[in-house]
């Protein structure tokens, strides 16, 4: 690396040291490793609220629904890899997985879960706003590796809603970009003799942007654990590492491959029709792409619940509760393992959502999709906040501008190598 500049800059007079296969199979575990049957100790009550859960193999990061919305994404200077979640992977190889992991068997869990996407090092441009200065100078340095969670926000969007709409919740929602009337949901007023909640003196009245706050904070917290527990790694194994920049609409999905859309800014925006006009007669009425999902040699392997991967918002929404209730999902199939003595009599007892909350859910969501073209409507389905970017460290940097003290003892060991 070089530091052009400032007090503390530096050329690197050392060759890139690229990190070892066992030092990104050991970041990579810690980051969003399998390890076991979730404990799944809820209520499982049509009233209790256990049925949200939605996966019962764990992480080495805690998920909201045990849903696992984070994938995570790496690349070096040899390419770039995907890390399958538990729902990639069918039942009896999960199974295996776990036994590996439980066994201390990093690094052929970490090769059986990778899938390369992409050959050579994936990097979106580094100008602002596709970055910020302060990471300019050390982006994508060769030897780097760069580790990116992904946020896929439609698993979390519909398992809540279907919990959300359902009888003993009854929330309500409005659409705040159009006056705040009901969003898609107005049949299902109570007041109208339905079974959700909108007198707003009740207290179950919120706003589609309210709901799709709560899922972005909810999955961008996951991500969070993910970018913890990489740099505790990182800090265990004597690398230099820290977070980074990655808060760009578009910029990585465009980098890594991600299948696009496009639509004109004043309806990605949400503009009135007066912006709208505006906006065209003025030639800033720009199309903004953003990501529909991933696809490898004609698989989809990050996909999210809507369109153009399901035909509807319906068919999507149809597809999820399938997923876990279904006669092959997750709640009813034996092949299903979990940690319970008698699994398949505990998950057959697990009520699935109601007809009328899964009902009022397509409802919620055909109204987003017919007035706006995509959901989530404030966000696209996939979101990069941050990334980690992980690296050998040059032992002369740090002995030229550093107190010893300063130094970890983990960091030394590494310099040693380094200097081997």
């Amino acid at each position: 690396m070089t530091l052009p500049g400032g007090p503390l800059a530096y050329q690197s007079a050392r060759l890139p040291q690229p990190l070892t296969e066992d030092e990104e199979g050991l970041l990579a575990f810690a980051a969003c490793g399998i390890t076991g049957p979730v404990m799944a100790d809820m209520c499982y009550t049509l009233e209790g609220g256990g049925g949200i859960l939605a996966g019962f193999a764990g992480r080495t990061v805690a998920s909201g629904d045990a849903l696992q919305t984070v994938s995570l994404i790496y690349t070096n200077d040899k390419g770039a890899w995907y890390l399958r979640r538990p729902a990639d992977f069918a039942p009896k190889d999960l199974s295996e997985l776990i036994g590996l992991s439980q066994g201390g068997q990093i690094q052929e869990l970490h090769q059986r879960s990778a899938v390369q996407i992409r050959d050579g090092r994936v990097a979106p441009p580094k100008e602002p706003l596709f970055n910020i200065n302060a990471n300019r100078w050390s982006a994508y340095a060769p030897g780097t590796t760069w580790f990116l969670p992904v946020n896929e926000l439609t698993l979390m969007y519909i398992n809540g809603l279907l919990e959300i709409f359902n009888e003993h919740t009854g929330a309500f929602a409005l659409d705040e970009r159009a006056g705040f009337q009901p969003a898609g949901l107005r049949k299902f007023a109570r007041s109208r003799g339905g079974h959700l909640e909108d007198d707003p003196a009740r207290g179950r009245v919120v706003t589609v942007k309210h709901i799709e706050t709560l899922v972005t904070e909810f999955v961008t917290i996951e991500q969070g654990m993910m970018l913890q527990n990489l740099g505790l790694m990182a800090q265990a194994l004597g690398l230099g590492g820290f977070p980074s920049f990655a808060n760009h609409e578009f910029a990585w999905f465009e980098a890594l491959g991600f299948r696009m859309g496009r639509m004109p800014a004043s309806r990605y925006l949400g503009a009135g029709p007066l912006v709208t006009l505006g906006l065209k007669l003025l030639g800033k009425d720009v199309d903004v792409p953003y990501p529909l999902g991933l696809e490898v040699n004609g698989q989809a392997i990050l996909k999210p619940y809507c369109p153009p991967y399901y035909s509807s918002m319906r068919q999507a929404v149809e597809a999820f509760v399938a997923f876990k209730f279904g006669q092959s999902g997750i709640y009813r199939s034996s092949e299903t393992t979990t940690g319970w003595l008698e699994s398949q009599a505990v998950r057959n007892a697990v009520p699935g959502p109601s007809e009328h909350a899964i009902e009022a859910t397509i409802a919620y969501c055909d109204y987003l999709w017919n007035r706006y073209g995509r959901f989530p409507v404030h966000l696209a389905p996939f979101r990069t906040v941050l990334g980690f970017q992980a690296c050998h460290l040059d032992p002369d940097f740090y002995a030229r501008f550093y107190r010893p003290e300063a130094i970890s003892a983990t960091q030394r060991e590494d310099f040693k190598r380094s200097a081997r």
